[in-house]
C-alpha cells in the first residue's frame, strides 16, 4: 500500500468542509474531494503551492499542480473570483514551473474579494481522488496556518 500523500494548507484560515462551499461543483465534490479554507482578512496573503510538482495551470485566481500521476491538486483562490479577470491577483509563476511546497504562487487580497461581493473561501481539490480517500489533519471549525498539513490523501 503506498504511503500517505500530504497536502499543505495554501492559505491561513479557517478549515471549512467542502460541502459548507458555496458553490455546486465544489459543494458537491464534482472535480474531487477536499478541504476549503476561509482566510484570514489581513491584507494581502501569498497563496502557497500545497504540494510539490509542476504547475500544469495558471490563472490569477486559480492553480493546479501535478505532483505525480495519481495526484494533482487544484487550488482555487475565492468563488466567482476568475469574473475579476485578474485583477487584484499577482502572479509569482508560470505554468510549466516545477514548485516545492512552501513557494509562493498567487499573492491576493481576501478582503477586497469580499468586498466586492464575492465569497473569498478557497477550495484545495484532490483532483479526481475517490470518495474516502482523505484524512482531515485539521479538524472543520479549527484555525490552519498556510504551509501546515491539512490533509492526507491515502
Amino acid at each position: 500500500m503506498a504511503a500517505a500523500f500530504t497536502v499543505l494548507a495554501p492559505v491561513s484560515g479557517v478549515v471549512r468542509a467542502m460541502a459548507d462551499v458555496p458553490d455546486p461543483v465544489f459543494g458537491a465534490e464534482l472535480v474531487g474531494p477536499g478541504m476549503a479554507i476561509d482566510p484570514s482578512r489581513d491584507g494581502t496573503v501569498d497563496a502557497i503551492a500545497p504540494i510539490d510538482g509542476t504547475i500544469v495551470k495558471l490563472h490569477p485566481h486559480a492553480f493546479v499542480i501535478t505532483s505525480d500521476a495519481a495526484h494533482s491538486a487544484l487550488v482555487h483562490l475565492g468563488l466567482d473570483t476568475v469574473q475579476l479577470g485578474g485583477a487584484g491577483f499577482t502572479v509569482h509563476a508560470h505554468e510549466g514551473d516545477v514548485v516545492v511546497a512552501g513557494d509562493v504562487v498567487v499573492s491576493w487580497d481576501p478582503a477586497a474579494v469580499e468586498a466586492g461581493g464575492r465569497s473569498p473561501i478557497c477550495p484545495v481539490v484532490a483532483l479526481e481522488g475517490k470518495p474516502g480517500c482523505l484524512t482531515a489533519l485539521v479538524a472543520v471549525g479549527e484555525t490552519v496556518r498556510s504551509g501546515e498539513a491539512l490533509f492526507e490523501w491515502n
